[in-house]
């Protein structure tokens, strides 16, 4: 077992593999989206990574792994779908298929609609022992009661009408987040901006609230920057964070080192 609290600079795999069985309550993460972007010649072993995982994912832990696919010579080569499908054969199950919407699209393509989202996979492995859902969306009868205006289908095929209900202010949140990404958005540190790939600061916070407590221990593989850490901190959670260059283990560790010691 290693130190939590800590960012470990080196192969991800060599690292993890330092980690007990059945340690790790979430993992939040993003792999690298094929070349599409400079990583220090780091070469990805995606089939290692997702067994090592597995291994280290707790019974009724939760990996949420962020990814977008890369265009090649006018070709989707849908790596998300193979790597969906992938953590699926070793034993997780898909338990969400979720989508992170950007505020603002990519630069334009000519040929193609703005591209505008990433695919959020939330894999458990079991039943996800931890499920704290979000109730932050405005419903439109928020405060009304439905009475005879709702009829269900049982399962005979007859149609029965829902008794009165009372509809809440807030509801639980669909499953496509949408994020403001950008200078002042993604993050409000600036400096972070040198890593070339962030995910929102928010993002990591709100799947870090939904399937983990505080206390619990969250692990990003491959943490770049080190937003995840960062959230986790935020939340009082404890956390891992690996990543082989130097010079992203130093942004990550200057982000968690900010976060006030009050909070943790």
């Amino acid at each position: 077992m290693i130190d939590v609290n800590k960012i470990y600079c080196g192969d991800h795999l060599g690292i993890m593999n330092r980690l007990d069985d059945s340690s790790i309550d979430l993992v939040v993460t993003s792999p690298p989206y094929g070349s599409m972007r400079d990583y220090k010649g780091y070469v990805f072993d995606f089939e290692n990574v997702a067994k090592s995982l597995y291994r280290v994912v707790k019974q009724g832990g939760v990996a949420v792994w962020v990814m977008k696919d890369q265009v090649v010579n006018g070709n989707k080569i849908l790596d998300s779908f193979r790597q969906c499908l992938y953590f699926q054969s070793i034993g997780f199950n898909v338990y969400d298929v979720m989508i992170y919407s950007k505020a603002s699209g990519s630069i334009p393509h000519a040929n193609r609609y703005r591209d505008a989202f990433e695919y959020m996979f939330v894999f458990s492995k079991g039943k996800p022992k931890t499920v704290n859902l979000i109730t932050d969306r405005q419903n439109k009868y928020g405060g009304t009661s439905t009475y005879g205006k709702i009829t269900v289908r049982e399962k005979n095929g007859l149609l029965t009408t829902r008794k009165k209900t009372d509809v809440a202010i807030l509801g639980t949140r669909y499953n496509i987040w949408e994020y403001a990404t950008g200078n002042g958005n993604t993050t409000s540190d600036k400096y972070a901006f040198k890593h070339p790939a962030m995910f929102p600061e928010k993002l990591a916070a709100d799947h870090i609230k939904s399937w983990s407590n505080e206390g619990d221990l969250v692990l990003d593989p491959m943490c770049g920057s080190g937003t995840t850490l960062k959230m986790a901190k935020t939340l009082k959670r404890n956390f891992i964070g690996i990543d082989c260059s130097q010079e992203y283990c130093d942004i990550a560790q200057r982000r968690v080192d900010e976060v006030p010691t009050s909070l943790f």
